[in-house]
């Protein structure tokens, strides 16, 4: 006797499966890309909140580290979402696809936003610092924010909770202590979320 057909919720859970079973296989779990992250943002942040507390580091340098780190963070996360989309068909690959490319619209659109507002002269250096730290917290926070609904990821819509909480924060606290929530909360974030991660993929294997 054939087995019986598989419920939708059945089918669901299982292509659900499958998918986390290729990422893990091929090396594109969450938990690699967000130790990526975690890393920039605390070590980038955190070199720079230290140069805002000496005058022997310029601080331009801080400006610096962060954007190679970040650069390098984006080219990581790259590479690691596209090796595990070979192993992803269907509707899944592309909700993935389209997740990707909203991030790189939104950080686009944000940058002149960001870049405008700034060449206005209206603010000092101080408002500079937080209205790019809150709404880069802010983007982040909204963008994870959209994951954790569009794969049912409790813990992502948690850090992008978290994300929005800290942009707030970052900018009721000030320069140049705004840094200092960049790195403990922004890269604490995701380094925690990172950890979690890595404790489910273990598990499942």
């Amino acid at each position: 006797m054939d087995d019986e057909p598989l419920s939708a919720e059945e089918s669901l859970n299982l292509i659900a499966q499958q998918n986390r079973r290729n990422r893990r296989e091929l090396g594109g779990g969450p938990a690699r890309m967000l130790a990526a992250w975690a890393f920039a943002w605390i070590v980038g942040w955190g070199f720079t909140y230290f140069a805002t507390r000496t005058e022997s580091i310029p601080g331009w340098v801080g400006g610096v580290l962060v954007a190679v780190l970040f650069v390098a963070a984006m080219v990581y996360t790259g590479y690691v979402s596209a090796r595990a989309a070979r192993g992803i068909r269907g509707p899944s690959k592309t909700v993935g696809a389209m997740y990707g490319y909203s991030w790189a619209l939104v950080s686009t659109g944000l940058t002149v936003v960001d870049v405008r507002i700034t060449q206005f002269g209206t603010l000092t250096s101080d408002q500079v610092s937080l209205l790019w730290s809150g709404t880069w917290l802010l983007l982040t926070g909204v963008m994870y924010l959209a994951g954790g609904m569009l794969w049912q990821d409790k813990l992502m819509y948690g850090l992008g909770a978290w994300m929005i909480v800290s942009s707030a924060l970052s900018v009721l606290v000030g320069f140049p202590a705004n840094f200092l929530v960049l790195t403990v909360c922004g890269g604490g974030g995701f380094l925690l979320a990172s950890i979690v991660y890595f404790v489910r993929e273990k598990k499942s294997r």
